[in-house]
């Protein structure tokens, strides 16, 4: 099985390229731009990433992005994960980034999206994985700020396909956003967001009537049968990321989790890998753990794999072609 999953055209839409950033990148950057990590060796950071909830792992998450310095650390940490994804046959990626907390450290936008959109380019001319980038505003901070951030993304509607909401959830509901979603739509660009891992199913629903085209984790989806109704009669698809929802304690265990529930009732559901540096693994460990845990079945892999293709912002003769290589993989 560990090789069908291998092997298998895989579309991962919930990525964060900050929570790719491997410890020993983190050193590597450090050196290359004079910054003091307060750890002194990769196996203390690795110790640091025993979270007990999502603000314990945003504190650290925060802190290894200031080793992101230049146009150059951006391609490299891309890069690095554009790597991964050639191992694992990640074929198409959505990749999510946080222009705040770099804007926040002097770093201008422009850096961090050609850096960025650079090695993306690449990976497509060397190994034909396709991409698209998506800018997310940290819901811990205003809604005028985040206005002010999306003023600036304007200006890069070439590179950047949709706009996002990460970062605290508990206490910053999408519809503290409503203005700035509003906005992102008028000009142009598609709408997604983190609803449903640490708050209930009210910010699902709260981000669905804000026009969201699909649901980061969204696990909590089963608090409301209505909710879980619609989710499945409109195939909202939801980007679910079961190592990180396990090391966040969203589920206690790999056991509890409802991935494979929520499949069963026909709800879009992908797999993901969320921040792998931070949380154990990338896509293929993903379904990895979801295999020891669950024992799927060939076809339980393809429908996750084909909900992927679905939920993704290709075009449809795109989604065609990748449906029928992976209904045809063996």
């Amino acid at each position: 099985m560990k090789t069908f999953l291998q092997n298998i055209p895989k579309v991962e839409l919930h990525l964060h390229i900050e929570g790719s950033l491997e410890p020993s990148m983190m050193f590597k950057l450090a050196k290359r731009n004079n910054i003091n990590l307060k750890f002194k060796n990769e196996d203390e950071i690795k110790k640091a990433y025993d979270f007990s909830n999502l603000q314990d792992f945003l504190d650290i998450y925060y802190q290894g992005a200031n080793v992101l310095q230049t146009k150059q650390d951006f391609y490299d940490l891309t890069w690095a994960y554009i790597q991964k994804c050639k191992e694992q046959n990640v074929v198409h990626t959505e990749i999510f980034f946080d222009p705040q907390t770099h804007t926040a450290r002097n770093i201008p936008i422009k850096i961090v999206v050609e850096g960025i959109y650079e090695a993306l380019e690449e990976a497509k001319n060397q190994f034909g994985i396709s991409s698209f980038l998506i800018a997310c505003i940290l819901r811990h901070l205003s809604e005028e700020e985040g206005l002010k951030t999306l003023d600036e993304l304007c200006l890069y509607k070439d590179k950047i396909k949709a706009i996002g909401l990460d970062s605290s959830e508990l206490n910053n509901p999408p519809s503290k956003f409503k203005n700035l979603f509003k906005k992102a739509k008028q000009e142009g660009f598609l709408l997604v967001a983190h609803a449903g891992e640490e708050g209930d199913s009210e910010y699902i629903k709260e981000a669905l009537e804000l026009g969201i085209n699909r649901i980061d984790h969204g696990v909590k989806c089963e608090q409301d049968k209505n909710l879980l109704e619609i989710i499945v009669q409109k195939q909202i698809p939801l980007t679910v990321c079961p190592l990180s929802n396990v090391k966040l304690k969203v589920f206690k265990n790999m056991q509890e989790h409802n991935i494979l529930k929520l499949l069963q009732q026909n709800v879009c559901v992908g797999v993901n890998s969320d921040d792998p540096a931070y949380f154990g693994g990338y896509i293929l460990e993903n379904f990895i753990a979801l295999d020891e845990t669950f024992k799927l079945s060939k076809d339980e892999v393809k429908k996750l794999c084909i909900n992927a293709v679905n939920a993704s912002f290709l075009n449809t003769n795109e989604k065609e072609k990748l449906v029928k290589q992976i209904k045809a993989y063996k």
